[in-house]
């Protein structure tokens, strides 16, 4: 018996690599949600726990949306939030909102809230959500001139405008949570759950 459809309800690239070096088939399917409009209307409060529950309803979001147009399909919905002293932090939209954001995190540290879904014909099956703790190094004016300059616009692509994986991880001092994690995708756990679900072989 052939293992049901899954689908990736994101554009991110990255979340995209991921599954796809675990092994894993899928598609990718946008999800076409307002997530300025999810914002806007979001009742729960500003600090951690808030922010926890704001980045898997964004998920949510995602995977319905898609679910209820791909019928028996399992559907992944994902989202990451930054907060730093509980302010939220969305990808810049210029550089020179990049270069505001990484002086505002320089020296301290910030909170990468992950949240996690799955969904099967418009409903939610599983939701689960990390966090990470990231505290950057006090750099100085001429590192962040180099860091800029080197990446470019590539520093826009995430909210925190760096990937560890390239010259960002040297804006850090020290990192705690899972990798996973801070790439917006906690793998592990959704692994268990395709699992127990069938869709991949245990």
């Amino acid at each position: 018996m052939s293992a049901p459809p899954l689908i990736l309800a994101s554009g991110s690239k990255v979340r995209a690599m991921l599954l796809t070096h675990a092994g894993l088939e899928f598609s990718v399917r946008d999800s076409g949600v307002d997530e300025d409009a999810v914002k806007r209307g979001f009742t729960g409060g500003n600090d951690e726990a808030g922010t926890d529950a704001l980045a898997l309803e964004l998920a949510a979001a995602k995977a319905q949306a898609v679910s209820k147009v791909a019928p028996g399909a399992f559907v992944i919905g994902a989202d990451q939030i930054l907060s730093c002293d509980q302010a939220r932090f969305d990808k810049p939209r210029d550089m020179g909102e990049a270069r505001d954001n990484l002086k505002i995190f320089r020296g301290r540290m910030h909170i990468l809230h992950s949240g996690i879904v799955l969904a099967k014909s418009g409903e939610l099956l599983w939701s689960f959500s990390d966090r990470a703790l990231l505290t950057m190094r006090d750099f100085s004016d001429a590192f962040l001139d180099w860091y800029l300059e080197t990446l470019g616009e590539k520093v826009r692509t995430s909210v925190g405008c760096y990937q560890l994986e390239g010259p960002g991880i040297q804006l850090f001092e020290k990192i705690d949570g899972d990798y996973f994690t801070i790439l917006g995708l906690p793998l592990l756990p959704l692994l268990a759950e395709l699992r127990r679900h069938g869709v991949i072989r245990t």
